[in-house]
């Protein structure tokens, strides 16, 4: 069984896809206990005696495959599955995996990720190996699959989860709330948000209301602050639109938390933010405009490996300098001439397209990701770049990438190679000059 993936070596599995995952939680908030069932999908795609999947914290009760009863066993963060003579590569199965527990964040190089406890609720964060924290999975970015999510929870709860929610259906002192996301969703992405939410559509304000609908999750008493605060997503994503190409998803939505939170967090179709983001500030702003432009750039279009993460940050980054320019304030040139300036006086320490593990978080992948982008725009100008742009999202919408099908993409629509032009932003340490 060969390794998925060096940044995260014990995650993942090359011998199964997963396509679809139907999930059934039952949740109590209080004592932070979970009784649930998986219901994997899965298509073999190497002979094997035994599959392994990803869970961290939990503790199986039982698994079948095809409806029998089989062997397993747990080491640390691995899900260990056996069945007769083994597995052949090519055939179809059905893992259904019962299993409960006390969910918790897992520590690593990235700190803690996963299933983690809000002061009166739940938050998921599951970049980049978090997910194996609240359900079994083959945990990486290329590995994308459908989900169906039901969670009963205590009814004063409202519970979010990927896509679309499908019903409502009170029983009682708890509700179950089912979500389906229909577009695949890498295990990364797969959520859970959990508080006294009250829920509905994102009032556009004095913005043009945008076409996709934008909807918002927040207790009772935030809810004025941040419909204020999140009217400009209406004017956001018809910017993104325009210069990016096609929502992804059919809506979009932001959860924010009781509890103040160091940074948001993407998942598909939405984010997470912390009260602490209700400010009118540019700070706020510009961390909104990221988070939202991360539904093309990491969610839709997603990394095929995490050696290629700047095409989520970089992407998400610039996207920041679009949303300046477009609402009027600074211009992208001025907004990277000043982040050039910036990034010369630190250390260049980090080959963006080949960061590292420990560096892949770091900031210098962003800033100088957008640079890297800033500098493809000078070089092909204004038309063609965002030609490129709006033909990266189209061609690999829902799909997986790497950074050399970017550059071939840009060369194509440029008319020339742009690899010379990019070579020592992506795979120098030295920062380049800014064209």
């Amino acid at each position: 069984m060969t390794q998925l993936d060096s940044y995260t070596p014990h995650s993942g599995s090359s011998a199964v896809h997963v396509g679809h995952y139907d999930l059934s939680l039952d949740y109590d908030i209080e004592p932070n206990t979970l009784r649930a069932r998986a219901v994997l999908e899965a298509r073999v795609l190497e002979s094997c005696s035994a599959l392994s999947l990803d869970l961290a914290g939990l503790t199986v009760d039982r698994v079948l495959v095809n409806g029998r009863s089989v062997s397993f066993e747990q080491a640390k963060s691995k899900l260990v599955v056996h069945a007769g003579d083994g597995f052949v590569a090519g055939e179809s199965l059905t893992l259904e995996i019962h299993y409960a527990g006390t969910p918790s964040p897992a520590s690593g190089a990235w700190g803690e990720i996963g299933w983690e406890e809000l002061s009166d609720g739940v938050l998921v964060a599951g970049q980049p190996v978090g997910a194996a924290t609240w359900f079994p999975c083959n945990d990486h970015p290329s590995q994308k699959a459908t989900f169906r999510v039901r969670v009963l929870v205590d009814s004063d709860y409202t519970a979010i989860s990927n896509g679309d929610l499908v019903s409502v259906d009170p029983q009682g002192a708890r509700t179950e709330w089912t979500w389906e996301s229909r577009e695949p969703v890498a295990t990364y992405l797969a959520t859970m948000q959990m508080g006294q939410y009250r829920r509905g559509p994102v009032d556009s304000g004095p913005y043009r209301p945008s076409r996709v609908p934008l909807t918002l999750a927040c207790g009772e008493h935030l809810w004025s602050q941040a419909q204020r605060v999140l009217a400009k997503q209406h004017a956001m994503m018809a910017a993104f639109e325009q210069h990016f190409g096609a929502y992804p998803f059919g809506s979009y939505g932001v959860v924010v938390t009781d509890d103040e939170l160091e940074i948001p967090l993407e998942s598909q179709p939405l984010s997470i933010f912390g009260c602490n983001h209700l400010t009118e500030s540019w700070e706020s702003e510009r961390l909104i405009a990221h988070e939202m432009a991360h539904q093309w750039f990491g969610n839709s279009v997603t990394p095929a490996s995490w050696s290629n993460i700047w095409l989520n940050e970089g992407f998400a980054h610039y996207a920041e300098w679009v949303w300046s320019e477009a609402s009027g304030r600074r211009s992208a040139h001025d907004q990277a001439v000043e982040a050039h300036a910036e990034l010369a006086d630190s250390k260049q320490k980090v080959v963006i397209a080949d960061p590292g593990p420990k560096k892949m978080f770091d900031d210098r992948v962003y800033v100088r990701g957008a640079l890297t982008l800033h500098a493809l725009r000078m070089h092909v100008g204004e038309r063609a770049f965002f030609t490129i742009v709006q033909r990266w999202t189209a061609q690999n919408r829902c799909g997986n990438v790497t950074t050399a099908q970017f550059l071939a993409l840009a060369s194509e629509v440029s008319g020339g190679p742009v690899e010379p032009v990019l070579h020592d932003w992506l795979f120098e340490k030295k920062l380049p000059a800014l064209p």
